[in-house]
């Protein structure tokens, strides 16, 4: 409610109730005779009440007989305050109204992993249909041996394979070309990464031009931006629609096991890798992808939840 009620423009002011003229009325005050009334007009004048609000003041000659509900209606009414302590999804009765939505907590929780499992599917449909849509997969770790480090861009639409190339060592002019090759290769385009789950090698992008345990330079990043964190990945999108977590209050889809259970394939063989990757983007967009089996809406036993 508002802190005061300033006063209507052209009304009338009384300052007290007992300057009140007599027919002359609040809604309250008309909503609390015998039988009740509504206004039939427009206010002709105003009081002042707690100090610093108005009460508009309507004339009772004016005023209408206010419709009373049926008994059909203070029925609904009352069944759906009553509704308002239930939850719509389980059926659990609680002390408090639970709100828009009318959800208890553990089926808000099922609910929130549910809107990012089907946001993921969202997600992979978009970029299933997205003919310029890329994925890009880099092992580049210094600290392997040069011979492992390579790069891998696929086009996700029809998993074809654009470029594959060994990225040379750190600070070589051939890593240099193959980070020169990327950026024309992958501008305008909507670019996926692999992401770091799973595995014993680090694959991020930016490791093409930064050593171990080194921050990338917003400058790099500006010149570069599909080595941005920014850039969406495949291990993003999988963990919301897989909807695994270890928390049982945690709403935060995370990869099973820390990392040690992923649903692609890794190898050194980059192009394979990631033609299984667009492969999982595929079955999810499809809805073919498994879903973890105490996912919170499969393990409750209530079923996908039902939309507002």
């Amino acid at each position: 409610m508002p802190a005061s009620v300033p006063p209507l423009l052209g009304l009338t002011k009384y300052t007290r109730w007992d300057q009140v003229p007599d027919g002359l009325h609040t809604k309250t005050q008309l909503a609390e005779m015998d039988p009740p009334l509504k206004p039939g007009a427009d206010p002709v004048g105003q009081v002042l009440y707690h100090g610093n609000s108005y009460a508009p003041l309507y004339e009772l000659a004016a005023a209408v007989p206010k419709r009373r509900a049926t008994s059909a209606q203070r029925a609904a009414l009352d069944r759906a305050r009553e509704l308002q302590y239930v939850c719509r999804r389980c059926g659990v009765q609680g002390d408090e109204p639970l709100g828009k939505g009318r959800w208890c907590m553990r089926c808000s929780c099922a609910v929130m992993m549910w809107e990012q499992h089907t946001q993921a599917q969202v997600m992979a449909r978009e970029l299933v249909a997205d003919q310029a849509a890329v994925l890009l997969v880099v092992d580049a770790d210094p600290e392997r041996p040069p011979g492992t480090q390579a790069v891998a861009v696929l086009q996700i639409h029809d998993h074809r394979v654009l470029y594959t190339a060994q990225a040379g060592e750190h600070g070589t002019p051939e890593r240099a070309a193959v980070v020169d090759r990327l950026d024309v290769l992958l501008a305008d385009r909507r670019v996926v990464r692999e992401c770091d789950h799973g595995g014993l090698t680090t694959r991020i992008p930016f490791t093409l031009v930064s050593l171990p345990r080194e921050m990338l330079p917003s400058a790099a990043i500006a010149e570069h931006a599909w080595m941005s964190s920014e850039v969406s990945s495949v291990a993003g999108v999988w963990v919301a629609w897989y909807a695994w977590t270890d928390n049982p209050s945690s709403t935060l889809p995370a990869a099973p096991g820390y990392g040690k259970q992923i649903a692609w394939q890794r190898s050194l063989d980059l192009a394979s890798d990631a033609q299984s990757m667009t492969a999982l983007l595929h079955r999810i967009a499809d809805g073919t992808e498994p879903v973890w089996e105490k996912a919170r809406w499969v393990a409750d036993g209530h079923g996908v939840p039902s939309p507002v």
